[in-house]
């Protein structure tokens, strides 16, 4: 190398002027290749004025070296090239290849499409095989920007694409797309397949980097964030940009809802390849197929890789149809994740707005049986990695996904009851008319020509496969967070009374207590679900107590919620406000025969059980470990004292509380702990609106009397018996002032 050194030129490329014999001689002691000779012609033919056909020669030779070497790097050669003292890619990296083809070709790339191809495939095969060229590639703005202009050329787009997305998953910052020149141009000029793959990329530019689960995760940390940025994040800005592309949601709303081709015609062709999955991997590896199979159709149809014409195309019917379902289901994950993201964003209520309008749900509905949960037969060709007890399977990412976005889409949405049909949402009309309860007012305004279609509604397709998972499913945490978002908000009985006939109680029930389930996110999703489905209905109450009719399973159940109060503290939250709502309707037989009935109200309503719960929720959280997770735990904490201030109690339950440190022999830890905990409350909800309406609808408590609450415990009256401080003797005060600043 010391030979060397000094006699590169300003592009990085070893100098022309170098003596072509030393050249030569070195090549073969360093066993290069041939590369910083081939690297001398290239530079040499990178103009203008130069002879392109010389040019696409080099290029030739050095993409099939490359390609060759990247091959055996992704395959079971990978260690043999690692080892190798001057792989061929770190050579071409090292004389400047990377930079010759950067930034001598952008000015030519646009005259030849196989010269795009070639330059494409070169700087493509680097980043797989030379640690640091990606990276490389993605600090220079104005190249990444350059990329975005080939994807006009649907001959090179997916190459194009590929090295795009590869790019930026490790791009320290995020692109701006307002900065990509005519985006709305290069968006509106796709067809649909280059759309779908487009949202590969887009996933990268609208998503809020993941904080991981470090100390940055904490509430705290998000708070000081958030006032750190108090503009928009490039996500954010991102997000709007595309919703203001003329038809963009439009046309992935088509994306997510059309039907695979029915073409039927097939042939032995990769037939025989039993691992076909473990190397096609890749959407944008199965488009190359696709184009493939499509070419003769794309010579008489420009429009041919939509839906229609993909299906009249003959050479299409040679692939096998497991294959082609493949296919669409790896396109239909790329965008149902973007628009799940769009759904959680800030501009929620357009994004909500357009998707009704553009019925996705009637026809992600449609695809519900033949494709999204389609039963395997003995017809299907079905090897590693397509099957649902693999988790590398696109089918399974396609589930998840899917469940995502009903989640995302029910959430505290009027729009949820668009997962119904028109003879279920009159049966809501029926349950409330019979239990002589006003109509909700979402259900009212619901409009029935955007509702699904069919015999059975989106809903209750989701909670019949809901009850035939395998104990062992991973969907099971997933579909169970779908169906909640259903009943997440202001409580509806009719909503509630809906699901209880058919069965998803018991369903619930089993899963806790007789499945054997020991996935902790399984149990919380089943623990928040039930919480939701029983919340003030004693008739759901009732059905309980039907199930857990014996002393063990009653036992059980109690193990599986004390086990873990972060996973179940909602649960306790919804029978604590349930059990105070029955008792001011004392005046209903059928409300009273629950009350004296139901072995889970009777164990709730004694003040010994009620203080245990209330000691352990303030004793397992923090200020410092305060997640989105676990925050809950101090709201039902509040919860439970709201409803004893209410009553007179609420110097009780702190006397206990005192009682209980002195017991333990750590006097003013939980009340300290506690007090600072309240503080953090009143700096996080009073500035979150969403948070403090979720705080009052869920609870059916005016978010003003928590706010009074809280200011009531921390009083800095000592003689008041409302206030923590009177229970926290001197010498053990502790109440860190700057705790918060900091």
């Amino acid at each position: 190398h010391g030979l060397y050194r000094g006699q590169y030129d300003a592009c990085g490329l070893v100098s022309p002027q170098l003596p072509e014999a030393l050249l030569q001689e070195r090549d073969k002691q360093a066993k290069w290749h041939g590369i910083p000779a081939l690297l001398q012609r290239l530079y040499a033919s990178s103009h203008l004025n130069s002879d392109f056909a010389q040019t696409h020669t080099v290029l030739k030779e050095l993409s099939s070296l490359l390609s060759m070497e990247a091959m055996s790097f992704v395959t079971e050669d990978r260690k043999t090239v690692q080892e190798s003292s001057f792989p061929i890619t770190y050579t071409f990296d090292l004389f400047g290849g990377v930079d010759v083809s950067c930034r001598s070709y952008m000015p030519i790339m646009y005259m030849n499409d196989e010269l795009v191809k070639d330059c494409l495939s070169v700087l493509y095969n680097c980043c797989i095989c030379t640690e640091g060229v990606t990276k490389n590639l993605a600090a220079r703005d104005d190249f990444v920007l350059f990329l975005f202009t080939l994807m006009t050329n649907k001959k090179t787009f997916l190459q194009t694409a590929t090295l795009i997305e590869d790019i930026l998953g490790v791009k320290k910052e995020m692109i701006q797309l307002q900065g990509i020149p005519n985006l709305s141009d290069l968006v509106q000029s796709f067809d649909q397949q280059q759309l779908a793959n487009f949202c590969r990329i887009l996933s990268v530019t609208i998503s809020e980097p993941d904080v991981g689960n470090d100390d940055k995760h904490t509430l705290l940390a998000k708070n000081a964030q958030l006032k750190r940025n108090i503009s928009p994040s490039c996500a954010e800005v991102n997000q709007v940009t595309l919703l203001n592309i003329p038809g963009f949601i439009e046309r992935l709303c088509k994306l997510a809802t059309r039907k695979v081709s029915e073409a039927t015609g097939t042939s032995n062709f990769l037939q025989e390849l039993e691992d076909w999955y473990t190397w096609l991997d890749d959407a944008l590896v199965l488009d190359a197929l696709m184009l493939m199979a499509t070419d003769e159709a794309d010579h008489s149809n420009p429009e041919s890789s939509d839906e229609s014409t993909m299906g009249s195309s003959p050479l299409r019917h040679r692939l096998p149809q497991s294959m082609k379902m493949v296919h669409e289901i790896m396109y239909k994950v790329e965008v149902l994740y973007v628009l799940c993201v769009l759904l959680m964003g800030r501009h929620r209520n357009q994004v909500h707005k357009m998707l009704a309008e553009f019925r996705l749900i009637p026809g992600l509905n449609n695809l519900f049986d033949k494709l999204i949960w389609r039963k395997y037969t003995s017809s299907n060709h079905i090897v590693h990695g397509q099957n649902e007890n693999c988790d590398c399977s696109p089918e399974i990412s396609f589930k998840i996904q899917f469940l995502r976005l009903l989640q995302s889409f029910s959430d505290h949405h009027e729009n949820k009851y668009l997962l119904l049909n028109t003879q279920e949402l009159n049966e809501l009309s029926a349950i409330s008319q019979k239990a002589n309860i006003p109509e909700v007012e979402a259900l009212a305004n619901t409009d029935r020509s955007l509702v699904c279609d069919g015999k059975k509604g989106l809903l209750t397709r989701l909670l019949m496969v809901m009850q035939r998972e395998p104990p062992e499913s991973s969907f099971r945490f997933w579909e169970a967070r779908a169906v909640e978002s259903f009943l997440r908000g202001a409580t509806s009985y009719a909503d509630q009374m809906f699901l209880l006939r058919r069965g998803l109680l018991e369903h619930i029930l089993f899963c806790i207590i007789d499945s054997g389930c020991k996935s902790r996110d399984v149990l919380q999703s089943y623990f928040d679900l039930l919480g939701e489905l029983m919340k003030f209905n004693f008739d759901a109450f009732k059905r309980f107590n039907e199930y857990v009719n014996t002393e063990e399973k009653f036992q059980m159940f109690l193990t599986q919620i004390n086990s873990s109060l972060v996973d179940s503290n909602m649960l306790v939250r919804c029978i604590v406000l349930s059990l105070d709502r029955f008792e001011s309707q004392t005046e209903n037989m059928r409300v009273v025969e629950v009350l004296s009935e139901c072995s889970l109200l009777s164990y709730i309503a004694r003040v010994e059980n009620r203080l245990s719960f209330l000691f352990r929720l303030i004793s397992i959280i923090n200020v410092q470990t305060l997640t989105q997770e676990n925050v809950s735990c101090l709201n039902t904490s509040l919860v439970i004292l709201m409803l004893a201030r209410r009553r007179g109690k609420l110097p009780f339950y702190l006397n206990a509380l005192r009682e209980k440190e002195y017991a333990e022999k750590y006097p003013g830890c939980l009340l300290n702990n506690f007090h600072n905990l309240l503080r953090f409350w009143q700096h996080h909800y009073l500035n979150k609106d969403k948070d403090s309406t979720c705080l009052e609808n869920s609870s059916c408590i005016p978010f003003s009397f928590w706010k009074e609450t809280v200011s009531v415990l921390l009083g800095q009256d000592r003689t008041s018996l409302c206030a923590i401080t009177n229970y926290i003797d001197e010498p053990y005060m502790d109440l860190d002032q700057d705790l918060l600043q900091d």
